[in-house]
């Protein structure tokens, strides 16, 4: 065979390799294919626009591992957990959004006035199920119209091995048949991680940083939400003003830690930590592209 015919040949083999392995690669569930394999309909560009319901294939349901399918929320209310919730009496203003979502533990009983009452999405960090489980009568029993978001990476999620967080989650809905539980998949958390290398030029690893649960729910909102009013989060630049305020890192947590010793502890910390101010700079970008707005305190994007 001529020089040119090999050539040929052996581009040809090239492409079909390339094919197949990124198909294998994608259907293993590999690490380095995750974030390629992805669906492609997440943007911090553009907005849920088509009506009826959609398939958002990052949320798998617990047991049976189907998309989350519902339909996209006009308004939003993305509510903080930030000790800036309190005294704010936002509590009817949120309850007005269509969707209320709310991360963690964060309790609204005995604080209706500032932070509403209706939970429309709780997203939940895998190392937070054991402060729910605390009080599961409040959160799953009397909470059958929240559906759960639980974000976490590693063996305690593990679906196929059975990982600890996975298995609480599988047995709390046996024990609440109708509960909505879903999880980020896999593929969704290795996203996740991208964004954020894409838009800090960091890789989370590398860099030892944790994303926060804020940074999972925005991203949440971001595919559900037409429209989004974020309540309770500073900007990047608060914690470095003189005149700020002294809160509590979380609204029901009072006398404890201050929101900004925490937020700037950890941006500073070499490995193991959340960026929290490098994470609000983000959501601060995003939202000169989509209708994101800052509310208690009130802040504009520059």
């Amino acid at each position: 065979m001529k020089a040119p015919g090999r050539l040929v040949l052996i581009l040809l083999c090239s492409v079909v390799f390339s094919a197949i392995y990124f198909l294998l690669c994608c259907w293993a569930g590999l690490p380095l294919c995750l974030a390629t394999c992805l669906d492609h309909h997440f943007s911090t560009d553009s907005r849920p626009t088509v009506p009826g319901p959609l398939h958002f294939s990052g949320y798998s349901s617990v047991p049976d591992g189907k998309p989350l399918v519902r339909e996209p929320c006009r308004s939003c209310a993305v509510v903080s957990s930030s000790g800036q919730m309190l005294g704010s009496g936002l509590g009817a203003e949120i309850d007005g959004a269509e969707c209320v979502f709310r991360m963690n533990q964060a309790p609204t009983v005995g604080f209706e006035a500032d932070v509403g009452q209706r939970s429309t999405l709780r997203v939940i960090s895998h190392t937070s199920v054991p402060l729910l489980l605390r009080n599961y009568s409040h959160y799953f029993q009397k909470a059958r119209d929240t559906l759960y978001v639980v974000w976490g990476q590693g063996r305690h999620m593990d679906r196929v091995l059975g990982g600890r967080t996975y298995r609480t989650l599988l047995q709390l809905t046996r024990m609440y048949p109708g509960l909505q539980v879903y999880t980020f998949t896999e593929r969704m958390m290795a996203y996740c991680d991208q964004i954020f290398q894409d838009e800090t030029g960091k890789n989370r690893r590398q860099s030892g940083s944790f994303l926060s649960t804020g940074w999972f729910t925005m991203i949440l909102a971001l595919e559900l939400c037409e429209e989004i009013v974020v309540y309770g989060m500073v900007s990047d630049s608060y914690c470095r003003e003189k005149s700020h305020p002294s809160v509590p890192y979380h609204y029901f947590e009072k006398g404890r830690l201050d929101e900004c010793q925490m937020y700037l502890a950890h941006e500073q910390a070499p490995r193991s930590a959340h960026r929290f101010i490098t994470e609000k700079a983000v959501f601060s970008r995003w939202a000169k592209k989509r209708p994101i707005v800052f509310a208690h305190p009130s802040w504009r994007t520059e």
